[in-house]
Order: structure tokens, then sequence, then C-alpha cells
């Protein structure tokens, strides 16, 4: 795959990869809708404003994406390509680098004039849906972009490692934006489940800005008093 990429024009690159985050948003605002559907929620339709600004997410992230594969091509990132026991150590240590740099992103967002400026826009939504994991400002959405891509670039991460990475953060990202808790308490409460953050972990964040900072777990907000049940 990587080799035939490496054939193609630059406008051709492009497009794969808008033609990607496009597929991967509609697969993953999909999932979010039959989840609600399942549990009886009423639907809220997303507004034309939620609409444009998932298109405009998508065509950041499609730069974010070329990015990536020109580090890649000029080895600023290096991947290995074996399918070994290590893959799912590789998945770990992305998946808790990351949960942390976005903590720390995320905690000062909210503490300095930038979330007035820029996160506040994303907040406008309290009460969330699926689509609203894509409704960012877009200088956000290059933050935690770039982000991702400091981090690949730290350590030479397992391919396969980093697929499986970005399939749990959007699945972690849609539960997120659900706006309904479909996991029950009682499996809330066992481990590993209550260091994971649960969409009413995140949703309580939409609705108490003070708290709830992390993505993927609440462990960083546990150890730094941030954290709200």
């Amino acid at each position: 795959m990587l080799r035939f990429l490496a054939t193609l024009s630059p406008l051709k690159l492009w497009a794969i990869f808008l033609a990607e985050n496009l597929f991967v948003t509609t697969l993953a605002l999909l999932f979010g809708w039959l989840i609600l559907k399942l549990s009886n929620k009423p639907i809220k339709w997303a507004s034309r404003n939620e609409i444009l600004v998932c298109m405009l997410t998508n065509a950041i992230n499609t730069a974010i994406t070329y990015a990536g594969y020109w580090l890649f091509k000029h080895n600023y990132i290096t991947l290995t390509f074996q399918l070994k026991w290590y893959t799912l150590l590789d998945f770990l240590l992305l998946f808790m680098l990351m949960d942390l740099a976005m903590f720390i992103f995320h905690y000062f967002i909210h503490h300095s004039v930038i979330y007035k400026a820029i996160h506040k826009f994303h907040h406008h939504y309290t009460d969330p849906i699926p689509i609203d994991l894509f409704v960012l400002h877009p200088v956000e959405t290059i933050g935690f972009g770039s982000l991702w891509l400091v981090i690949l670039a730290l350590y030479g991460f397992n391919f396969y490692a980093v697929l499986i990475y970005l399939t749990a953060n959007v699945f972690f990202g849609i539960m997120g934006h659900l706006g309904i808790e479909p996991v029950p308490a009682s499996v809330r409460k066992m481990a590993p489940f209550k260091y994971l953050g649960t969409p009413s972990f995140h949703h309580r964040h939409h609705l108490e800005i003070d708290f709830n900072f992390g993505f993927y777990t609440n462990i960083w907000d546990r150890l730094f008093k941030t954290y709200k049940p």
C-alpha cells in the first residue's frame, strides 16, 4: 500500500486521504446513530452549522494525514510492520501517551485565554450528539493533530498498533458524545472499566467544564484532583 502511495501525485494523495477521513467519519456517525437507535433515545439531527464545521474538520484532518505521510516518507516518523507480540504493548504505550498529552493540552486550554477564543466553540454543545466529536475550532483541530504527529515522531511505533489506536480513538470519541450512558453502572464500577473515560464521564465535562479533562481514561483526572464521577 505504501509503495502504491509513493507512486501517486500530491493531488491524488490528497484525494485518497480526504476519502479516507470522510469514510471514517461516516462510519463513526453511523455507529453513534446505531447506539442511540438501540437505546431508544430520540435522535437529535445535526444543525447546518455542525455539518459545515464537521466538513472543515475533515479537510484539516486530511492535511494532517498528508503531513504525517510526508514525515514518514522523509523518515521523521518511523514505523515497524511486523505483527508480533509487542504490537499490543506498542498500542498500550501509544494509548496512554496520547491520553496524557491530550489531558495536558485540554487542561491548558481550559485554564488560559484560549478557552474563550477557541475551545468554548466546542462547549457550546452541552448536550452533545455524535457529530459534535468533529465540531471543533480549526485551531484546536490543528493543535490535536500536531500533538498526534509529535508523539508518532518520538518513537517507532508498530503500524498495526497505530491502526488499533486510531480505531479506539474514534470509538471513545463517539461514545463520549452520545449524550447517553449505555454502560450499566455495575460494569462501570469494575476494574478496568472504572478507569476508562465512559460516555457519562465526558458528558459531565460538557456540563461542568472544570472537571474530567481526560479522553480515554480518568486516571490523570484522579491524579490531579479534577475527577468528578
